[in-house]
Formats: C-alpha cells, sequence, structure tokens
C-alpha cells in the first residue's frame, strides 16, 4: 500500500557542499525538504526510492560521493559510491531525519514499457505501508545554455509532465513517449512512468505541485502525490 509519493530532481547542486556562498539552489532544496517531509508524515513502514540511472539495480546501496562532485571530503571508491540520483536522494533522506528503513533503487532512463510496469506494481503489491521517492529530471533541452543545447519541442512534453504531476494524473505520464524524451533528455521518464503505473488504477486525492523552474536549462519538478491512508 502506497501511503505517499514524492517526485524531486537529482542535481548535485542540491548537495549544499557544492553551492559555495551563493546557495543558487536554496529554492529547489527547501521544496524538496518539504516534498520529503511529507513523505515522511505519512507515517511509512518502508521509503522505497527509485531513481533514473543510466542502468537498473533492483537494489543498491552506497555511500554519497560528494568529491565525485567536486565537494570536499574523502574520496569514495566507485564500487561504494550511489549513482548521482540515488546520492541526492540520500542525502534529502538523511536531512530530513528519516527514522524508517529505505530501500533504493535505479531504472534505466531508457526502460521499455514492460520494465516501467513491472517496477511500478512491484512498489504497489507490497503489503507494507509505503513511501515512493522518485528521482527524476524532466526536460534538460530548454535553452541555448543547457545540456543539450535548445530543443523547441521539449516545451508542450515538459508542459505535459507539469501538468501530470499537479492533477495527480497516472494516466498522462503514461503517455510519454521514450524515444521522445530520450531524444530530448527527458531521462526521468522511466521513472516518472513506473511511478504511474504503481498509482494508476485510482485517483490521487490532493497533488500538490511545490516547485517548477528550469534555473539551468533544465526542467525541475517536485510534486507530492497522497495516497491511501487507510
Amino acid at each position: 500500500m502506497i501511503v505517499a509519493t514524492t517526485v524531486c530532481p537529482s542535481p548535485p547542486l542540491l548537495l549544499r557542499e557544492l553551492t559555495g556562498g551563493q546557495d543558487v539552489a536554496a529554492d529547489l532544496r527547501k521544496a524538496c525538504e518539504e516534498a520529503v517531509g511529507a513523505l515522511v508524515a505519512a507515517a511509512p513502514d518502508v521509503i522505497v526510492v527509485l531513481g533514473a540511472d543510466a542502468r537498473s539495480a533492483e537494489r543498491v546501496r552506497g555511500r554519497v560521493p560528494v568529491s565525485a562532485f567536486g565537494g570536499p571530503g574523502e574520496r569514495v571508491p566507485a564500487a561504494e559510491a550511489l549513482p548521482t540520483s540515488l546520492a541526492v536522494a540520500r542525502r534529502l533522506l538523511d536531512d530530513t531525519g528519516v527514522r524508517v528503513p529505505v530501500e533504493m533503487g535505479t531504472i534505466a532512463a531508457d526502460a521499455d514499457p514492460a520494465e516501467t510496469a513491472r517496477r511500478g506494481r512491484a512498489v504497489a503489491d507490497r503489503p507494507e505501508r509505503v513511501g515512493l521517492l522518485v528521482m527524476a529530471d524532466a526536460g534538460a533541452r530548454r535553452g541555448l545554455r543547457a545540456p543539450g543545447h535548445l530543443d523547441e519541442r521539449t516545451f508542450p512534453v515538459d508542459g505535459a509532465i507539469r501538468a501530470a504531476l499537479a492533477e495527480g494524473d497516472a494516466a498522462a505520464l503514461l503517455d510519454l513517449d521514450p524515444a521522445l524524451c530520450a531524444d530530448l533528455m527527458i531521462n526521468g521518464r522511466s521513472a516518472l512512468q513506473a511511478m504511474a503505473h504503481a498509482r494508476s488504477g485510482a485517483p490521487v486525492a490532493g497533488p500538490r505541485l511545490l516547485y517548477a523552474d528550469d534555473p539551468f536549462g533544465v526542467l525541475y519538478l517536485v510534486a507530492v502525490w497522497p495516497g491511501d491512508r487507510r
């Protein structure tokens, strides 16, 4: 039973050590912390983290490799380092003071519909009270200085993702085209669609979109979907 779902992006700048004196990610971090706080407030028995990544892995353990992102601290061996999406999730959870078990896994950005459906159903079918934290970025081609440069096609697709999260519309997320999303560098598509499968079949009451902006040419969205509180 999913008691709450939260969507956060995963830019390394959410790690405070990387922002220096001018905290350019302060507003985004605040929104993510509020969203994770809502997840914790739903009193889950376990928090399941699903992060978009280059490859899929059912269970991932490791440490936050701050130095690998250019920050201070000891070097974390590659074999012990969490991938970026899970590293950011781990930090957000730690900063929120989570005291329940956390299970982390990744889903490949190019995962096909069968995999996204399987991963989503696996979360939905768990008997515990589950808090689902989804780490997913939207389009990275929203400006001339964006990682993928400017592609005007990204704006309607990103707009559809934003509206779906704001309205709790799982079906709209399932309509995203994997090939087009890959072309637009919407690397969170697979994680969002896994979430949509996990939350399909029942309306989402009271969804909240806490943040939507593209300060670095990448659309970052933060949302909370309440779940079944029986």
